[in-house]
């Protein structure tokens, strides 16, 4: 039985649609990305799947149950990018409370393992920053060992560090064979932790693959090299170059020709090329090129 259906789910806000016909399936046991800019829909079809929002047509199914059923069973864990702790209460408490409500959690030591939290559950819930506080909302989704995980911009606010091992701890967690869906802005988390990626636009999937597939769709190279203070008008004219990206005394030419846009770059212009190096398209590119506004 699939993970998570969605067939032809529409949800309208008056005149604003902001899920338009949407279908797609979910298999048991993935890891997926859900992609797309500020306004696609994105958190509208995670808080419907979440039985937070009615769909305005179309039906959703979670293992074969509708969300609010799949809620009710604890199979759906989610972490969301609002919602309150309790202040009062240590990170154990919490943690503890919100277990105890469900037929069959997971053992509270599990749980501070997984979320990384084994230094911080004497502190109250009003003391952490905003990085911590993100670790323990963690824990509170898995708190009922869901088969269903659903993260909405989990490593808001946290460092370089703590992304680092709140990616380690979600492979984990969804190495017992459970669903993790998640969306997020930091393409290349993407990129390094699914197994299969959605990309949705104006409340539809525009692409649907795993990151190599989507990265294939776009084509292209990106050929980069430094010109420090050399002028450098023109490199928008040469052969095959689609955008050009000057920073901080660095050219990025995107081209779909690339052996003709480094000919003329060395024979046609005057600029003293330096430390080029040419790399494939990464998924920024294809998100770039599926969502932008035509």
């Amino acid at each position: 039985m699939d993970a998570i259906v969605f067939d032809q789910v529409s949800k309208d806000y008056g005149e604003v649609l902001a899920v338009d016909d949407l279908s797609l399936t979910i298999e048991p046991g993935r890891t997926v990305a859900l992609l797309g800019p500020n306004g696609a829909g994105k958190s509208t079809s995670i808080n419907m799947l979440l039985g937070l929002l009615k769909p305005t047509s179309g039906t959703i199914s979670v293992h074969g149950r509708t969300p609010d059923q799949a809620v009710a069973a604890g199979a759906m864990g989610a972490m969301l990018q609002s919602g309150e702790l309790i202040p009062e209460l240590t990170v154990k408490e919490l943690i503890d409370l919100i277990r105890r409500l469900y037929p069959q959690p997971l053992d509270l030591a599990e749980i501070v393992k997984l979320a990384d939290l084994g230094d911080l559950v004497k502190r109250r819930a009003n003391k952490l920053s905003g990085g911590q506080a993100q670790r323990v909302r963690f824990a509170l989704a898995i708190a009922g060992a869901p088969k269903i995980l659903l993260l909405d911009e989990p490593t808001a606010a946290m460092d370089v560090e703590s992304r680092l091992r709140f990616w380690e701890s979600m492979r984990d967690y969804a190495a017992g064979g459970r669903t993790v869906l998640f969306a997020t802005h930091y393409l290349e988390e993407a990129d390094e932790h699914s197994d299969r990626v959605i990309v949705i636009a104006k409340g539809k999937v525009v692409a649907d693959g795993t990151a190599a597939e989507i990265k294939a769709g776009v084509g292209g190279h990106t050929v980069r090299f430094a010109i420090g203070e050399q002028p450098a008008a023109g490199l928008d004219r040469l052969p095959g170059v689609t955008a050009v990206e000057i920073v901080a005394g660095t050219a990025a030419l995107r081209t779909s020709d690339t052996d003709a846009t480094l000919n003329a770059l060395y024979r046609a212009t005057s600029l003293e090329v330096r430390d080029l190096t040419l790399t494939g398209a990464d998924l920024e590119d294809a998100f770039l090129a599926l969502t932008r506004e035509p």
